[in-house]
């Protein structure tokens, strides 16, 4: 046996780490961009298609716009209605979201920090909901909005959308509380801080990527949602995805317009990836290392 086998762990050179192939990076890389070609290429088709007018759509169904006819997003905006879907959308999922948020963290913090009986029934009561898709409970839904009078209401469309969205939040934000050292809140205590400034204070901000994660996976399908607008609401309260469906209807001949509603469909949700990026990769890799 030789000097360096006998030697501790310690004192051994550290061995190399493989290094992939650089015919390997290369292929990854070529599948990575062939990848991102294919989910870009009907974004900038529908782009395109919104500043090209309908005679040169007809002509030419994909091609650049020569003259850019801006008017598209103006008559879409103005005659075909996304102004009214847009501003419903908005209210609808932002209102969702940071209600569904905010109840959330409260019932998630208890449950990782605290201990008292029935936490556990307490929690697998909410991770229930995981399970249940809540489109099968459409028809109670429906009864109990209409009577207590949330039919054909913003607020009762909210309300469902929330109610949608708690399980998931809280699955993902009890895991983050978990992990945070049991010192920081001892700590607090000792310097006199009471349980609500610790929470606010001290648990909140550290959960911050959970908490930006948690708002745009709750976002991205209520954003995109049909069923329940469909449903629920009526004519003037309808949100994009079901106004589109009411423009194809009426204007069937203006694809160009229907372009111009679908880039502004898709804007808000390219500008929250874009903008939130950071906080994403955050709050998917915390925890991962130490």
């Amino acid at each position: 046996m030789t000097v360096l086998e006998q030697a501790p762990a310690v004192l051994r050179p550290p061995r190399r780490r493989r290094r992939m192939p650089r015919r390997g990076v290369l292929a990854s890389t070529i599948l990575l961009w062939v990848y991102a070609a294919a989910a870009l290429a009907p974004l900038i088709l529908m782009a395109l298609g919104s500043l090209r007018t309908e005679q040169q759509l007809a002509d030419k169904p994909i091609g650049l716009p020569l003259h850019p006819a801006f008017e598209n997003y103006a008559k879409a905006w103005s005659e075909g209605g996304f102004s009214s879907y847009f501003v419903n959308s908005i209210v609808v999922t932002v209102g969702s979201v940071v209600l569904g948020t905010g109840v959330a963290v409260l019932a998630a913090y208890p449950l990782a920090r605290f201990s008292f009986r029935g936490r556990g029934l307490l929690t697998a009561y909410f991770l229930a909901g995981l399970m249940l898709p809540i489109r099968l409970g459409i028809v109670p839904v429906f009864y109990l909005l209409n009577s207590i009078g949330l039919i054909d209401s913003r607020i009762g469309l909210i309300c469902v959308y929330a109610a949608s969205g708690v399980p998931f939040a809280i699955f993902v934000l009890t895991a983050f509380f978990r992990a945070l050292p049991m010192e920081l809140e001892e700590a607090a205590r000792i310097d006199g801080a009471g349980e609500l400034r610790i929470f606010a204070q001290i648990m909140v901000p550290m959960v911050r990527p959970a908490l930006t994660t948690v708002a745009l996976f709750q976002f991205i399908p209520l954003w995109n949602d049909f069923f329940f607008p469909l449903v629920l609401v009526e004519d003037d309260k309808y949100t994009l995805p079901v106004g589109l469906t009411r423009f194809v209807a009426e204007f069937e001949a203006a694809h160009a317009q229907l372009y111009a509603g679908l880039v502004i469909t898709t804007i808000p949700l390219v500008l929250l990836f874009l903008l939130a990026t950071k906080q994403i990769v955050a709050g998917l890799t915390a925890g991962m290392t130490k």
